[in-house]
């Protein structure tokens, strides 16, 4: 059996990798910044505290493996410096550190982040890369070295994942389910009949080990990832909400008024949503995974409503042990900010 390396292994994705991949492989190796809590993951998984922006400390810890992950990335909450050291230098680290120790495949998790703000919809792999925000420019980037290692003969299939969600996924979400919990109306930006394509994580797990897996002329490649058959936002949100017997409902909105005042609280930071957020969510934003589907073979199980009922009711047995985590990453409860204000008043409105 192979040897795995997951970079970014304490995170949301890399604790589902870890989890659903133990049996593949003798032994994964994580490496992040962030504290490991051994208890979440398997017996042959071990763990190295190292910043993928150390590449004297990647090339030592990657000996003897055979394969990588690098999930690794800074969020866009982060500053800009961060995110294009994470996302820019690190990626070069890992490819040049696996370059060195002879393994000749790694599998980045990129974004549809890379697309930008398009009007075409679904997209397709090979249409436009115009990045929003160091973010977005970070990953077009990273894409661009994955491309220079390709030609150096190693393989490096760049998986573009949508907004993946599920057991353990928290951030902006959190943020959802406590005020879903709470009976509160949800606003959403615009009239809720855009199709923003969502993913269950265990959907992209499948997808990653592919990659990992697939003989190297069909993985060598870039793909779109995400659920199919996405339906309009108010719908798969109206489904989600009778599943779990929450008595929120959707409220539309004029989505110009409520940008307006979102991007104030944002730029007073008084509010965690960030431009990317509500600067797309009124907005169809799903890609086709075609792609996918015929040269990996890769079939997503699970639909928008689905994600989101298994992320809520795992959050929902855990928000006692959640309230205690602390940073800026997807597996903690951001702080709500003036949005906390706004819930309440929301809950009130919902009752009359």
């Amino acid at each position: 059996m192979s040897k795995l390396v997951v970079t970014g292994g304490c995170g949301f994705l890399g604790l589902h990798i870890c989890n659903r991949l133990k049996d593949k492989y003798e032994k994964i190796l994580v490496i992040d910044i962030d504290e490991f809590n051994k208890d979440e993951y398997p017996q042959n998984v071990e763990y190295r505290k190292l910043d993928v922006r150390n590449f004297d400390g990647l090339k030592q810890a990657f000996s003897g493996y055979d394969l990588v992950v690098n999930a690794a990335a800074a969020l866009p909450l982060w500053s800009p410096k961060d995110i294009h050291t994470v996302n820019v230098d690190g990626m070069r680290n890992v490819l040049e550190a696996a370059k060195i120790n002879g393994i000749k495949r790694v599998v980045q998790v990129s974004s549809t982040a890379v697309y930008g703000v398009p009007e075409k919809h679904p997209l397709y792999e090979n249409d436009p890369l115009i990045g929003v925000g160091p973010y977005g420019e970070t990953k077009i980037i990273a894409e661009k070295i994955c491309e220079e290692y390709r030609k150096k003969g190693m393989i490096v299939p760049v998986v573009r994942p949508k907004t993946f969600i599920g057991t353990y996924r928290l951030g902006v979400f959190q943020i959802l389910y406590d005020w879903v919990e709470s009976g509160a109306l949800i606003p959403v930006i615009g009239n809720g009949k855009n199709r923003y394509q969502l993913l269950e994580v265990e959907d992209l797990v499948d997808a990653i080990y592919l990659m990992l897996s697939k003989p190297d002329d069909v993985v060598n490649d870039t793909f779109n990832v995400g659920a199919k058959n996405t339906k309009p936002i108010k719908e798969y949100l109206t489904e989600f909400f009778n599943r779990v017997g929450s008595k929120s409902k959707v409220m539309t909105t004029p989505a110009s008024v409520l940008i307006f005042f979102l991007e104030i609280f944002w730029t007073l930071r008084i509010s965690p949503l960030y431009k990317w957020v509500y600067g797309t969510a009124h907005k169809d934003s799903f890609v086709s995974i075609e792609k996918a589907e015929k040269k990996l073979g890769w079939q997503p199980k699970y639909t928008e409503a689905d994600a989101l009922v298994h992320s809520y009711e795992w959050y929902i047995k855990n928000k006692e042990e959640i309230k205690n985590a602390k940073g800026i990453t997807h597996r903690v409860a951001w702080k709500q900010g003036i949005l906390g204000f706004f819930k309440n008043f929301m809950i009130l409105l919902n009752k009359k």
